[in-house]
Formats: C-alpha cells, sequence, structure tokens
C-alpha cells in the first residue's frame, strides 16, 4: 500500500495517516513532523523552514523533496508507506513520481480530505502544544484536565506561531493557491479519490477504509 494523503493544514490527514500506518504496519513519512524536528533541534534547515513556516509560507521544494527521497531510500519503506501532506505542489508530484519510478514503487491512491474553511480555522486556531513532550490538545474539543498545562507531562502550553488565526489564514491561502492543483493533477491521472473530513475522527476513519477497500487496498 503506497498513499498519499492530502488535504488542508488542519483537515484531520496527519490523525488518520497515524491510524492508517498503525493498522497496516507501514511508515508513515510526515514532512512536517521531520521539519518541526529540525525546528527544534535549530539545524540550518531547521531555522530555514521555521522562517517560512512562522510567515504561512511553504519551505523551498529542494529542501522538503530531499527529505523524502531520503526516507523513501529505507529498507521499511520497501513493502509500502504512507506520505503525509506531501507532495504539496504540481512539481513536487512530478520529482515524486521520478524518485518512485528509479526505485521500482508507484503510488496506488491519492487521498483528498476535504473540510470548510471555517472550520478549518477554527481547528487550528484553537490548538495548543506541548513543547516539551509534543503533546496536542484543543480548546474546545480537546482540552486539557487543567487550562494550559499538558496532560502528559505537566509542562505549560503553547500556541504555535502557524496556529494562529492570521497565520492559519495565510497558510490556507497559500494552500489554496499552490497546493490545490495538486488535485487537478492528481484527478487527470485517475489517482484520486476523495474523503469527507467531517465529523468525529472515528467517523472520517470508517470512510476511508470503506475507501481504500472499494479499491482492493484494505
Amino acid at each position: 500500500m503506497r498513499l498519499v494523503f492530502l488535504g488542508a493544514p488542519g483537515v484531520g490527514k496527519g490523525t488518520q495517516a497515524e491510524r492508517i500506518a498503525a493498522r497496516f504496519r507501514h511508515p508513515k513519512i510526515s514532512t512536517g513532523d521531520i521539519l518541526r524536528e529540525a525546528v527544534r533541534n535549530q539545524t540550518s534547515l531547521g531555522l530555514e523552514a521555521k522562517a517560512c513556516m512562522d510567515q504561512g509560507k511553504l519551505v523551498p521544494d529542494a529542501v522538503v523533496v530531499g527529505i523524502v527521497k531520503e526516507k523513501l531510500a529505507e529498507p521499511s519503506c520497501a513493502g509500502g508507506f504512507l506520505l503525509d501532506g506531501f507532495p504539496r505542489t504540481v512539481k513536487q508530484a512530478e520529482e515524486l513520481a521520478v524518485v518512485l519510478k528509479t526505485q521500482g514503487q508507484r503510488l496506488d491512491q491519492v487521498v483528498n480530505f476535504t473540510v470548510s474553511r471555517e472550520e478549518v480555522v477554527r481547528r487550528l486556531s484553537g490548538r495548543r502544544s506541548c513543547p516539551k513532550c509534543g503533546a496536542v490538545f484543543h480548546v474546545d474539543s480537546a482540552p486539557p484536565k487543567q487550562a494550559g498545562i499538558c496532560d502528559r507531562c505537566g509542562a505549560g502550553l503553547v500556541q504555535r506561531n502557524d496556529d494562529r488565526k492570521e497565520t492559519v489564514e495565510a497558510r490556507l491561502s497559500v494552500y489554496e493557491e499552490q497546493t490545490a492543483p495538486l488535485i487537478a493533477y492528481y484527478r487527470q491521472r485517475d489517482a484520486l479519490s476523495e474523503v469527507d473530513g467531517s465529523g468525529s475522527i472515528d467517523e472520517v476513519h470508517a470512510r476511508l477504509l470503506d475507501l481504500l477497500a472499494a479499491r482492493g487496498l484494505a
């Protein structure tokens, strides 16, 4: 099973990617996680990525494609993988196709998760993260037991710069302008399916499993 999960920030594709990866024992490759780790470690890549993410801009293609290429070459990806949030541009999609071809692989399905813009803003602007252990909460749908305090380690929760409302709006505008053409790109190649990302996590997961089963992948 070689999948790509697409969708605007906050549609829930990361959560569904984790569930599918665990269910089918395939590695989940999330460029966001990799880049945030680089930011925490203050590497040269991390500093470059942070400047872009804080402004709601996309990280340069060359940086992201290089990271993904290294991951796909690892033995753990030989039997299948799940790309979460990559590719984000048509150029990245074209480069991914070249990488997979050289490795003798191909994509089985591209899944696009759809949620209204208003719901995405609500989800992201209400998100709070733990800078110590990485736990994530939401002021409305998944609040911590004690306001502002992480349930896991007791550290103070913060709102990431890229989760602030004005940055969320900028991120969505960037997505719509630069990333949405991917939908047409994969649809033209008969590789795209869409899943309604509204409702509970379990409801979305059930729709996703039904889709994969219909495509003979689950």
